[in-house]
């Protein structure tokens, strides 16, 4: 499908290609309002190597240093068996469900100890399951508001270039390099920060949508079994089907549509310090390496996109003319 003669949807993609690099772009220092307009307006992604070098978090926080921080707080943990949430699972019944994590609240030594503890041995006396901080709710101006003051409260060239007087929302993630983010998209500009460890990103832009394999996945979730036995993932028969990617550039034989093969993916590595501008509506995979002492630590800043613009209907329109194409 995606060789074919006068295919309009293959035609995009390649002229895409054309046009524009597969490398991302690297900037040595922080753009102006007007020059992240730019890369705004044209939904492309970069990167800015140390931008976030002196912030008090990179420079002061370590294992020890947020242990000894939060040593009396309870902290919401995403719990799966192989690392895996918001992702395509294969059913018992050989089908592909929609898999979310257990999350309970733990202490966070006894959460950050058994990150730690996973990453660095491979003890018998661990339970096979994989820990995330991962609340994607503001969580670092509420769950971890006590750290809030070690990071910028914005990013300015944002602010000013968006015209938002604050983030809609700010997220602490904390793991291990277990756990890993399956390919998706968000409605967000997209500003993360590292400061422990690596974080290593695949990108694809918004109309790569028909290469990413989007099928409807009936939702499930894990849940503590009752015998204590570990995690059994239940179905959620009342909830509505979750339109999803399932191809994965890393396995580019598996789950593949006519389009696949014309995706170029991006990839970008962040190092401790780093700045990524994620565009909206960009599909992102995302993996991790911990730092020597066994955790890895971001931030990221979330701007809501701006719906007007041409991005979020021009999206639509190939999502659409690629589903009625599959349904022919």
């Amino acid at each position: 499908m995606g060789d074919a003669t006068n295919d309009p949807i293959a035609e995009l993609i390649k002229n895409y290609n054309e046009l524009n690099s597969s490398h991302i772009t690297e900037l040595d220092e922080e753009p102006s309002a007007l020059e992240f307009m730019r890369f705004v307006a044209r939904n492309t992604p970069f990167v800015v190597r140390g931008a976030a070098a002196n912030w008090k978090a990179t420079q002061t926080w370590s294992a020890r240093f947020l242990e000894d921080h939060l040593a009396d707080e309870t902290v919401n943990v995403a719990v799966t068996p192989i690392g895996k949430a918001d992702s395509p699972t294969l059913h018992d019944d050989g089908s592909l469900i929609f898999a979310k994590p257990w999350e309970e609240d733990q202490p966070f030594p006894t959460f950050l100890n058994y990150v730690i503890q996973q990453e660095k041995t491979q003890s018998s006396s661990l339970p096979s399951e994989v820990r995330y901080a991962q609340t994607q709710n503001d969580n670092l101006r509420h769950e971890y508001s006590s750290l809030f003051s070690h990071v910028q409260h914005d990013i300015p060239f944002a602010r000013i270039a968006l015209q938002h007087p604050s983030p809609d929302a700010i997220n602490l993630w904390i793991g291990n390099s277990r756990s890993t983010t399956t390919l998706h998209k968000d409605n967000y500009e997209n500003l993360y920060v590292q400061i422990l460890g690596r974080k290593h990103f695949v990108l694809l832009p918004p109309h790569c949508q028909p290469c990413v394999n989007e099928k409807p996945l009936k939702p499930a979730q894990y849940h503590r079994a009752a015998d204590g036995s570990g995690l059994e993932l239940r179905l959620d028969e009342q909830g509505e089907d979750v339109p999803f990617a399932t191809w994965d550039p890393d396995r580019p034989g598996e789950e593949t549509t006519g389009y696949s093969g014309l995706a170029e993916p991006m990839r970008v590595t962040l190092e401790p310090g780093d700045m990524l501008y994620l565009p909206a509506m960009w599909y992102h995979k995302v993996s991790q390496s911990c730092s020597d002492e066994g955790i890895c630590v971001a931030v990221n800043y979330w701007y809501d996109m701006d719906f007007s613009g041409p991005l979020y209907p021009l999206s639509t329109f190939v999502r659409s003319v690629n589903n009625s194409r599959n349904h022919r």
